[in-house]
C-alpha cells in the first residue's frame, strides 16, 4: 500500500512539473520598433569637417590625433568614481537576479534536533481515567479493573527525543509566476547595464569635453601673451614719442592702461584653466593640481577630422545606452504585470521530509527508525481587502509609464542628434569668418603702426586696431575649441564608446551562470 501510494504522489509531482509554466498568464512582451530615418538630415555645407554614414568609431577620440587625450579616457574605466559606482550597482542588480532565478529551482535543507522533555503526569491519568471510565460503561466486563487507570500509579517518564531529517520544497510555477519574477530581474539587470554604458559614454565626453575646452583655453593665454608683447611694444613707442614731444601724457597713459587691463585678462583666465585642470583630475578620481605636471608639459593641439563618421541612423536605437534601458525597463514592466496577475491563481507547493526519528540515540540509525512525508499544498487567495487588484493596477500603469517613457527617450535621442549636427556644422562656418576677420585685422594693425610711426594717425586708431585683433583672435581660438567640443558631443548623442569596454553580452552570460542553483 505504501509503495503505491508513493507511486502515485511520484507521478502527480512529475505530472505538476511538467505542467510548469505551460499556463503561463499575462502579458506578451513584444519588442518596439522605434522610428528611425533613412539618413540622417543634410547638413552639409561644412568647410573643413563633414559628416559621414560610415561605421562608427568605438574609440572616436582617437580622431583627434591627441595622445595625452587617448591616455586620459583610457584611465576612467578603472579611475572614475561615478563609474566605479555604477559598477557596484550593477554587481548589486546581478544578485538580485541570483536571488530571484533560486525560486525555480526545489529548496533543499537538512536539519537535526535533540528535545529532552517532561511531559504533564497529572494529564496523562486523568485522560485514562477519563478513557477508562468510558470504555468500562459501554463494555462491562472489558475492563475490570478500568477505574484503576486513573489512578496514581502511572507515570510520564523523561523523554530524550533525537531527528535528524532532509526537508525540500518546490513551487509548481503553474502561472509563470516564478518566470515573470526572474524576467524582471534579468530586465532590471540589462536596465542597470545599459545605465553603467551611460554613465562611461558620459565621463568619456566629460572628459573630451574638458580636455579640449582646456586646450582652447592654454590658447587663449598665448594670445594675450603675444597682445602683451605688442601692446607693450606699442607702450614702449609712446614713450619714445612723448620723450621727442610728439604725442602728449594721454597717449602714454592709455598705452600703459591697455597693457594693465590685458595683464588682468590674463589672471583671470589663468584662474580658469587651473580649475578646468582640476575638472580633469576629479573625473579620474585624483587630488587637485594632481594633474597639472602632465597637462602643462605638453600642450598639443587637438585637431577635427576631415571625415566624422557616424554609422547609420537605424543604429542608433541599438546603440545608445539610454534607449536600450529604457527598453530593458519597459520589459522589466511588461514582466512584473504578469506576475501580479499570477497571484490571483492557486498557488502550489510540493513538500517533502524524509528522516529518523528515535527516543535514544544509538538507535537513530536504524532504518525502522525512518519517518517521511510527501504532497502537495495549494492556497488560493479568496479575499485580500482589494490588495492583489490594487497591485496589478500598479503593475498596468507602471508598464504604460515605461512605454511613454520609451517613446520619449527615443524622440530626445533624435533631437540630441540633430542639434549637435547643426551645432558642428554651424560653428565650423562661423570659425571660417572669424578666420577671415583676423587676417583683415592683422593688416589692418600693421598699417596703423606704420601711420603712428610716421605721424599720420593718432594713438587711438592704434588701439582700437590693437583691441579688435585681439578680441577676435581670441574668439577665433574659442570657436576652434567649440568646434572641437561640439564634434564630442555629438559622439555623446550617438551613443558610442562603450562597445569595446563593455561588449554586449558579456555581463549577462555572468549574470546567468551566477543564478544556477546553489546554497
Amino acid at each position: 500500500m505504501s509503495a503505491t501510494f508513493f507511486s502515485r504522489a511520484l507521478l502527480s509531482g512529475c505530472a505538476l512539473v511538467v505542467l510548469s509554466g505551460c499556463l503561463k498568464v499575462g502579458p506578451k512582451y513584444h519588442e518596439p520598433h522605434p522610428w528611425a530615418p533613412q539618413h540622417y538630415a543634410d547638413h552639409s555645407g561644412a568647410p573643413n569637417s563633414v559628416i559621414s554614414e560610415e561605421h562608427l568609431a568605438s574609440q572616436w577620440w582617437k580622431m583627434f590625433k591627441d595622445p595625452e587625450l587617448a591616455s586620459l579616457e583610457d584611465r576612467i574605466i578603472q579611475q572614475n568614481l561615478s563609474f566605479r559606482l555604477a559598477t557596484a550597482n550593477l554587481a548589486q542588480s546581478r544578485a538580485q537576479l541570483m536571488m530571484a532565478g533560486a525560486e525555480r529551482f526545489p529548496a533543499l535543507s537538512a536539519s537535526g534536533s535533540y528535545q529532552r522533555s517532561q511531559h504533564s503526569t497529572k494529564q496523562l491519568q486523568e485522560i485514562l481515567g477519563r478513557v477508562g471510565g468510558q470504555v468500562g460503561r459501554n463494555n462491562p466486563g472489558l475492563l475490570d479493573n478500568a477505574e484503576s487507570l486513573g489512578g496514581g500509579d502511572v507515570s510520564v517518564p523523561l523523554l530524550n527525543q533525537w531527528r535528524n531529517s532532509i526537508d525540500a520544497s518546490y513551487e509548481v510555477d503553474l502561472w509563470g509566476r516564478v518566470a515573470h519574477q526572474y524576467d524582471a530581474a534579468k530586465a532590471d539587470l540589462q536596465a542597470t547595464d545599459e545605465e553603467r554604458r551611460s554613465v562611461l559614454i558620459a565621463q568619456q565626453a566629460d572628459m573630451a569635453k574638458g580636455y579640449l575646452t582646456l586646450r582652447g583655453d592654454q590658447r587663449r593665454l598665448h594670445v594675450l601673451n603675444d597682445s602683451l608683447n605688442i601692446l607693450r611694444n606699442i607702450a614702449g613707442l609712446s614713450q619714445d614719442r612723448y620723450r621727442s614731444g610728439l604725442v602728449t601724457e594721454v597717449d602714454v597713459d592709455a598705452a600703459q592702461g591697455r597693457v594693465h587691463d590685458t595683464e588682468a585678462e590674463e589672471a583671470q583666465l589663468e584662474q580658469k584653466v587651473a580649475q578646468e585642470e582640476n575638472a580633469l583630475a576629479l573625473l579620474l578620481g585624483a587630488p587637485p593640481s594632481s594633474l597639472n605636471d602632465e597637462l602643462e608639459k605638453t600642450q598639443n593641439n587637438p585637431t577635427v577630422p576631415p571625415v566624422v563618421p557616424v554609422g547609420l541612423p537605424s543604429e542608433l536605437a541599438h546603440r545608445r545606452p539610454d534607449i536600450r534601458e529604457a527598453e530593458a525597463k519597459l520589459r522589466a514592466a511588461v514582466a512584473e504585470v504578469g506576475e501580479a496577475t499570477a497571484d490571483f491563481y492557486p498557488k502550489v507547493t510540493i513538500n517533502a521530509d524524509f528522516g529518523f526519528q528515535t527516543l535514544s540515540f544509538r538507535d537513530l540509525g536504524f532504518w525502522n527508525a525512518r519517518a517521511w512525508n510527501v504532497g502537495p499544498s495549494i492556497s488560493l487567495p479568496i479575499f485580500q481587502g482589494g490588495r492583489l487588484r490594487g497591485q496589478l493596477e500598479l503593475k498596468k500603469y507602471a508598464q504604460k509609464a515605461a512605454a511613454i517613457s520609451y517613446q520619449q527617450t527615443v524622440i530626445k535621442a533624435w533631437h540630441d542628434v540633430d542639434n549637435a549636427l547643426i551645432a558642428y556644422r554651424d560653428e565650423q562656418l562661423r570659425r571660417q569668418g572669424l578666420e577671415k576677420g583676423v587676417n583683415d585685422d592683422r593688416r589692418t594693425l600693421v598699417l596703423v603702426q606704420s601711420q603712428y610711426r610716421s605721424g599720420l594717425t593718432n594713438y587711438l586708431n592704434v588701439l582700437d586696431a590693437q583691441s579688435r585683433l585681439q578680441n577676435d583672435e581670441l574668439t577665433f581660438v574659442d570657436s576652434n575649441a567649440v568646434v572641437a567640443t561640439n564634434l564630442a558631443r555629438l559622439y555623446n548623442a550617438l551613443g558610442g564608446g562603450w562597445e569595446e569596454i563593455l561588449p554586449e553580452g558579456d555581463v549577462s552570460k555572468k549574470s546567468l551562470s551566477s543564478a544556477t542553483p546553489g546554497p
